[in-house]
């Protein structure tokens, strides 16, 4: 009976799987036949028209109110625009598409665009505070919740996730990214893929495109200094910091977003091996392309060619829309006449941008992301504001905690210092969404409402400037990464800096506690701003200095959106909460952390270093010829190491203190050596030696002890994410197979080459216990 059931649904399964195979062949067969037909009653000016993606600036500024007698109401009208980024306006975007399908010769819609990067409406925190949570299915519902508020107001098309791997705390952008792992990053890319666009079909109204950037390798930009130029090898990209784009196109990321940075002397947007050799031909990538913005125009200063030229090179390379040079729009027909690109060329990217269209269901309803009902009843619901306090605060790491001073009592007198500490705006981070509904909360406000009828109380005192420059914190502080200024900077060094410490020396000594909230503000972060020395700024230094003095016990709050540099603070600080920018809620989830209604379980995706010298810096480094211990301290003439500081990072990889402690067992093999085809288990018991429930990242390196390449000391190549509670132990236990011990050798083949592999598993990347594997 068991054998019949058995074989029933066997060939129940296999039928399935052929009627699916069916459906999507019929569906791609007939989404051809669509856009075949319709190509074939386009002009080349309609062909063209389709490669253009320009900013909505004229209709944000309320030039014509997006009606068919403004310019670019005209041009929609004209075929001349393929899609518009920047409207949040759902009104405004529904008059706008009305033009495209019912005022233009052949009704194509436009497809909207934004940058939704950790939320809509409702901020979430930082994608690099997200990734600290080490929790897939915590990014996924996150993305799923910011593709239905976006969806909601109607954008179809979001420009994230943002994908690069760096390993300089000097570049802005890092904040964007999930840290300097790429196997970590790939995971972290495939969950954002997964909650923007589900099950790949985006012909639900609720799921929007994923737009995959920067690609390629923009994180490596040389000293960490924005667009700057990238130089490594073929063999470095791939291993390193290739894997996450390769990830998000195997999860089906509908498109990509070229980066600004040139990689082997050919800048991103014109790089016929990053576009079609590499994601095209090698990893089957089958949407389309954008370029950044105004990508194809700074070629120009790249020095590669005039304007046409420019143009030709980004659409032979296989970009298949521009972001608002309008190059492909003012050169592709000329180009075409001259013979620098061909017919075949322009139909390609055409037919690429229409196939995105009708993906998202567009063509059987220009409107359905535009229903004004949804966009007042979805964006800001308290459901999500109620996910983003939960999400934060499993985004915060724990960096120190002397003497158990976390978690603090409801019932303290508290001081709260520091230009971070009543700064609501600034938690929301780089590039966050904008609710009309819903307010930020500051850290002074949620420790406020924590305290409230517990006897506790909350001293507040500015305590510093943010920056010593005037000039430079009066952009910092102004809306829109710092381009528009705004009231608030009147208030910019409008009191001494002498004066404020003053007063918050005179709060810290009449309280029991002094919480400092300092580090950076959102404007610090981001595109364009990279520092030279990502260290807390000297005023604030200054302050910490002073309040440390005082002898209270000191809690320091840093606000960041890269790793900072903190050997002070370390030596002297008796316990440290990284918050990042934990999003709209930040002010309660950082009060829930600190007052242990949430006990901190995140764990660093990047290293933070000791001192400037050290970056860049990766854990996932490689040996040298005179290889010295990254944790001795003692300098050693003729080694690879430094007189002044030791070659380790001030906090690991994957490292983050918890309210409880846990301790690791040895690790365990099933067996010692493994067949290529075959497969070993690695496992490790945890155990919960404190006395309150927690959450442990359990995490599996590997080493490859001998190749035919170098090979770095250490790489990540699986993780768990555990809850033990007070005394509870797990065996977590991993698979590794020859998938998981491969790499890109100097032939750049996919290769596990026989040998001895060190098996590491542990709390952090420093911390780990070790077996050895043989490979046969």
């Amino acid at each position: 009976m068991r054998k019949n059931v058995f074989k029933w649904l066997s060939r129940a399964f296999s039928l399935m799987l052929v009627m699916s195979f069916a459906s999507c062949a019929q569906k791609g067969t007939e989404m051809d036949s669509f856009i075949s037909d319709l190509m074939s009653k386009m002009t080349l000016e309609e062909k063209i028209g389709q490669l253009n993606l320009p900013v909505s600036g004229g209709f944000v500024a309320g030039e014509g109110q997006g009606t068919e007698e403004s310019e670019m109401g005209k041009r929609i009208a004209n075929g001349e625009i393929g899609g518009l980024f920047g409207m949040r306006d759902t009104k405004q975007m529904l008059e706008v598409q009305k033009i495209a399908v019912e005022k233009s010769r052949l009704g194509i819609p436009l497809i909207f665009g934004f940058d939704v990067i950790h939320g809509s409406d409702i901020s979430f925190p930082i994608p690099l505070a997200l990734s600290t949570s080490w929790d897939m299915d915590l990014i996924e519902k996150m993305a799923r919740t910011s593709a239905v508020e976006a969806s909601a107001i109607g954008i179809n098309w979001v420009f994230s996730p943002m994908v690069d791997i760096c390993h300089d705390a000097r570049w802005g952008r890092i904040a964007e990214g999930a840290g300097e792992d790429p196997y970590l990053g790939g995971e972290i890319a495939k969950a954002f893929v997964k909650g923007y666009q589900t099950d790949g079909d985006l012909t639900h109204n609720d799921n929007v495109m994923a737009c995959v950037k920067h690609y390629a390798l923009y994180g490596a930009a040389e000293a960490g200094r924005d667009y700057n130029t990238v130089d490594m090898s073929r063999q470095r990209a791939l291993n390193d910091y290739m894997l996450p784009y390769k990830a998000a196109c195997e999860a089906g990321a509908g498109s990509y977003m070229a980066s600004f940075n040139e990689f082997e002397g050919i800048p991103a947007t014109a790089n016929n091996y990053l576009m079609n050799e590499l994601l095209r031909d090698t990893w089957g990538f089958d949407g389309f392309i954008v370029t950044d913005y105004t990508g194809i125009m700074e070629m120009t200063n790249h020095g590669i060619g005039d304007e046409p030229t420019v143009a030709a090179r980004a659409l032979k390379a296989g970009i298949d829309m521009d972001m608002v040079s309008e190059y492909l729009s003012k050169y592709t027909k000329e180009n075409l006449e001259n013979g620098l690109v061909s017919q075949q060329d322009i139909d390609t990217a055409c037919r690429r941008i229409l196939e995105a269209k009708y993906k998202l269901g567009l063509f059987d309803d220009p409107y359905k992301y535009l229903d004004l009902k949804r966009s007042e009843e979805i964006p800001g619901a308290q459901a999500h504001v109620d996910q983003a306090r939960l999400t934060a605060q499993d985004c915060q790491v724990l960096l120190k905690n002397e003497n158990n001073l976390l978690p603090l009592a409801k019932n303290a007198k508290i001081a709260l210092v520091g230009p971070m500490a009543d700064r609501a705006n600034d938690m929301v981070g780089s590039w966050s969404g904008y609710s009309k509904s819903r307010k930020a909360v500051s850290l002074k406000q949620g420790l406020e409402e924590a305290v409230a009828e517990q006897g506790g109380s909350v001293l507040y005192a500015e305590g510093s400037w943010l920056l010593d420059d005037e000039n430079l914190e009066k952009v910092v502080a102004g809306r829109g990464m710092g381009l528009a200024r705004n009231g608030s900077t009147s208030t910019v060094h409008a009191r001494s800096q002498a004066e404020l410490i003053a007063e918050a020396v005179r709060v810290a000594k009449s309280s029991d506690i002094v919480v400092a909230a300092l580090g950076e503000n959102a404007n610090m972060n981001g595109e364009g701003t990279s520092r030279s020395n990502p260290v807390i700024p000297a005023p604030q230094e200054e302050l910490l200095k002073q309040l440390v003095a005082t002898g209270k016990p000191v809690v320091l709050v840093v606000f960041t959106g890269r790793p900072l540099i903190l050997s002070w603070e370390d030596e002297h600080v008796p316990a440290i909460l990284n918050a990042w920018f934990p999003g709209i809620e930040g002010g309660h989830a950082v009060a829930d952390v600190l007052f242990g209604d949430a006990n901190p379980s995140a764990k660093l995706t990047t290293s933070f270093p000791r001192v400037l010298g050290q970056l860049p810096y990766s854990y996932n480094h490689k040996n040298t010829g005179r290889p010295h211990d990254s944790d001795t301290a003692s300098y050693i003439r003729f080694k690879s190491n430094y007189m002044d500081v030791v070659n380790g990072p001030l906090y690991p990889f994957g490292y983050g203190l918890s309210y409880t402690t846990y301790e690791y067992s040895d690790v365990t093999l099933s067996a010692a050596e493994m067949p290529m085809d075959g497969s070993v288990k690695a496992s490790v018991t945890v155990k919960n030696t404190g006395s309150r429930d927690g959450k442990e990242t359990v995490q599996l390196y590997i080493r490859d002890v001998i190749a035919t390449s170098t090979r770095p000391v250490q790489e990540l190549k699986k993780f768990q994410k555990i809850a033990l509670r007070a005394g509870e132990e797990k065996t977590v236990e991993f698979t590794l197979t020859a998938e998981d011990l491969k790499y890109y050798n100097h032939e750049l083949q996919y290769v596990c080459e026989p040998g001895d592999f060190e098996i590491q598993i542990g709390p952090n990347a420093r911390d780990v216990k070790k077996q050895t594997l043989t490979v046969k």
